[in-house]
């Protein structure tokens, strides 16, 4: 499956989060997003977010101050 790319490297809280929502509300069920993140909050907020939500935050990383996140979008109910 191919996974979308979203770059929010700069931003700060809660802008990452609320990005990746809008990108999320424009996928397909069952699709990919991988969000790019420098904001050391993010961590924390995307766990929630997907906890709230019910996306699945498949994989995090980080490399270089550099934060990585894949979250599957769920499916519609």
């Amino acid at each position: 499956m191919s996974e979308t790319l979203l770059d929010v490297k700069g931003m700060a809280c809660p802008l990452p989060v609320l990005r990746a929502n809008r990108a999320l509300r424009a996928l397909e069920p069952g699709a990919r997003l991988r969000v790019l993140a420098t904001d050391r909050a993010a961590v924390g907020d995307f766990q929630a977010y997907c906890r709230e939500t019910g996306h699945a935050l498949l994989a995090f990383s980080e490399e270089g101050g550099v934060y990585s996140f894949v979250i599957r979008k769920k499916a519609q109910p």
